[in-house]
């Protein structure tokens, strides 16, 4: 089994940016799903980040080894890293043509939890007293902060069911992706993983794409579809190197928060730009959901510190009553 380094703070800084990242990822998706379907959108973002993942990778002399795909384990966990990589990507693009990008967001956070999940059953993580509370105190929140919208959600069931299947289902590969991607960090650094991943998604994606809407976009779209593609690199790039760090539990755990930095960027485009995106009003439970998802999220992330820091002084108080 891969064996984190501890390095908690460093984790914890990942998987924050890395919630900041994807809060505000299907905001810009929605709007560009108006003039690019969704295989071309993955396809350009995949093909933008191989390029300068491998340029990055060339340059500093660590391409990754080919060969060691061969052997069955690494061959094997790569193959259901592409695959849920990849399905994620299209389904839950897909999905957003049916659903709000809140909706979309609320679904996905499946994700996370699956993660979390598997991070308890397969690399056998544990969760101590207070990481189960602060668990209990997330789910309870996300579901007060989306009270209006889990009934909108029930609505839409009946008419766009296939988006909300959609989403699951990207919910469930992303969380097969993730956890596959931990175990290969024993073969190849994150970098070189996720440089693997975009080659093979762009290999998959350019053949059923259409490239032509490209030539009559806008600048915002261009703008959108940019930070898109930076959007990429940078979030799954700090959300692999944060399970370097970190166990795959926490980090899920902080990024169970990404539907709130949804809400927020939404409110704030919304603020300076009406015109663009019209704001969502929150209603008295949703501000306790989530101030209970923040509350459950930092206590799941900084429990174990909490934990060696009373161990540590419990320790010196024995040094001292022992001399």
């Amino acid at each position: 089994m891969h064996q984190i380094t501890g390095k908690s703070m460093i984790g914890l800084s990942l998987a924050l940016t890395t919630a900041i990242l994807w809060g505000m990822l299907p905001i810009a998706l929605k709007v560009l799903l108006d003039v690019l379907t969704a295989n071309t959108i993955t396809a350009v973002r995949f093909f933008a980040a191989a390029v300068m993942v491998g340029l990055w990778l060339w340059l500093s002399g660590k391409l990754p080894k080919l060969r060691l795909l061969l052997s069955k384990k690494a061959g094997s966990l790569m193959i259901i890293a592409v695959l849920g990589l990849l399905s994620n990507y299209i389904m839950y693009l897909s999905g957003l043509n049916y659903l709000s990008a809140e909706t979309g967001q609320v679904v996905i956070q499946l994700a996370p939890f699956l993660m979390m999940l598997g991070g308890v059953v397969i690399f056998k993580e544990q969760l101590l007293l207070w990481q189960k509370v602060g668990a209990f105190s997330l789910v309870a929140g996300l579901l007060l902060f989306f009270n209006e919208r889990l009934v909108q959600l029930l609505q839409y069931a009946g008419s766009e069911t296939l988006g909300v299947l959609l989403v699951i289902a990207a919910a469930v590969t992303w969380a097969a992706y993730a956890l596959a991607q931990k175990q290969l960090l024993m073969h190849y650094s994150s970098k070189q993983i996720m440089y693997l991943l975009y080659v093979a998604g762009t290999v998959a994606f350019i053949p059923v794409s259409d490239f032509s809407p490209l030539q009559t976009m806008t600048a915002l779209h261009w703008g959108l579809l940019v930070f898109c593609c930076l959007n990429t690199v940078v979030a799954y790039g700090a959300f692999a190197e944060a399970l370097h760090h970190w166990e795959a539990s926490k980090v899920s755990a902080v990024l169970a928060v990404t539907p709130l930095f949804t809400i927020l960027f939404a409110q704030l485009l919304a603020w300076q730009l009406p015109d663009f995106i019209s704001a969502q009003a929150l209603n008295i439970w949703s501000w306790i959901g989530a101030a209970l998802v923040v509350l459950g999220s930092a206590l799941t992330a900084l429990a174990p510190q909490f934990a060696d820091y009373r161990a540590a002084r419990k320790a010196k108080k024995l040094q001292r009553d022992v001399f």
